[in-house]
């Protein structure tokens, strides 16, 4: 009964995970979950308290599909100003998740048959939309090395049609260089391609600059940034992302999001423009809490024998579990005798079967005893 297309889809890896941590959690077990996607402070409260303003104020109808004005200006001119990239309120559409923009730009430029190259690893929603809309992914390794021009032309065909980077990047925390995104930049002009920038992480970042390759000559006609307010605001049950992109692939995205979705939460589009608007100094402050728990969770894996590479952004650390088994493997382990959840890697990717994937999205105390049940775990 079901389509062709959802023949090759599995279900989302990291939110079965969270998953099983709430059922086990249920069932009274002393559960640490390290599979969380999603930061664990609080919406601050300016931006709650700017979404009870607008629902007093009444604003809860439609509103435009592509969005309301005042966001749409408001993260037009944070693109300019901090991304370097020319843009108009006419390139931005306002979606209901980064996710839902995602989709509606695979949607609106791919046919069937036509190639993606994906960074190996990558988020695992990417694989999944590229092959509901008819695509074919192709991988590039992008693992404890790094992505150039020779690596990128290896996967290419004639069918290739887009190049998906995300940078600071879920799962393996790294963040491309200048002369990676130089790379892909020429390698996508010469070859005529677009590219879809993820830069969901951009304010999650540590000690580095961080670039949007549509900044670069000649790429901001063929570059779609998506991006959102779920990390830097810890507002991911809000739904609220954005896609800035050329004038005719907004159209077509907008389309989509007309006949499906209509458009996103009213009231959580003027939070997010309050978010925008206001000192980000909360964002700040989570960065730095970050960065904290970032130094203690690879300082602790190193010293128990899992080999970690420090991630350079976003909230992820991507453990090489090779001298103790494969993703599968490990991760099973770790639920069945300590009660611990992290995400197995090769969900991510095929560079990922000998990764798992920890999310330090978590309280220090948790981590210290997430490792303290680890190395009790790997000295039997």
């Amino acid at each position: 009964m079901l389509s062709k297309r959802l023949s090759g889809l599995k279900e989302s890896a990291t939110l079965k995970m969270g998953l099983i941590a709430k059922e086990l959690q249920e069932e009274g077990k002393e559960v640490l979950n390290f599979s969380l996607g999603e930061p664990d402070f609080k919406t601050p409260e300016h931006i709650c308290e700017a979404a009870k303003h607008a629902l007093d104020l009444g604003y809860t109808h439609y509103v435009s599909s592509a969005g309301i004005e005042e966001l749409r200006e408001e993260i037009a001119e944070k693109i300019r100003e901090e991304n370097k990239v020319d843009a108009s309120v006419e390139n931005v559409i306002v979606t209901p998740g980064a996710k839902q923009a995602i989709y509606e730009l695979m949607m609106s430029v791919l046919d069937d048959g036509d190639e993606v190259i994906l960074l190996d690893p990558t988020w695992v929603t990417f694989e999944s939309a590229v092959k509901i809309a008819g695509g074919v992914p192709k991988w590039v390794k992008r693992v404890e090395n790094s992505v150039n021009y020779e690596s990128l032309e290896s996967a290419t065909s004639g069918n290739t049609k887009l190049v998906v980077i995300n940078s600071p990047n879920n799962p393996a925390g790294y963040v491309l260089s200048e002369k990676e995104l130089k790379e892909i930049a020429e390698f996508a002009v010469e070859h005529d391609l677009l590219v879809l920038s993820d830069e969901i992480y951009e304010k999650i970042i540590y000690g580095k600059r961080q670039v949007s390759i549509a900044s670069f000559d000649a790429m901001r006609e063929r570059t779609v940034i998506i991006n959102g307010f779920s990390k830097t605001y810890a507002m991911t049950g809000w739904r609220i992302g954005y896609a800035v992109a050329p004038s005719e692939i907004a159209k077509g995205m907008l389309k989509i999001q007309q006949h499906s979705v209509t458009c996103a939460s009213s009231i959580s589009q003027f939070a997010a423009l309050t978010a925008l608007r206001s000192s980000q100094g909360c964002v700040k402050e989570m960065v730095e809490e970050f960065k904290r728990r970032r130094d203690v969770i690879v300082n602790q894996l190193n010293e128990i024998g899992l080999r970690c590479l420090n991630p350079e952004g976003a909230f992820y650390a991507f453990v090489n579990t090779s001298n103790h088994g494969n993703d599968v493997e490990f991760t099973e382990r770790l639920l069945k005798e300590a009660y611990i959840v992290v995400t197995p890697g090769s969900a991510f990717g095929l560079a990922g079967k000998n990764y798992v994937r920890f999310s330090f999205a978590a309280s220090i105390e948790d981590i210290l005893e997430g490792m303290k049940r680890i190395e009790g775990i790997l000295l039997k």
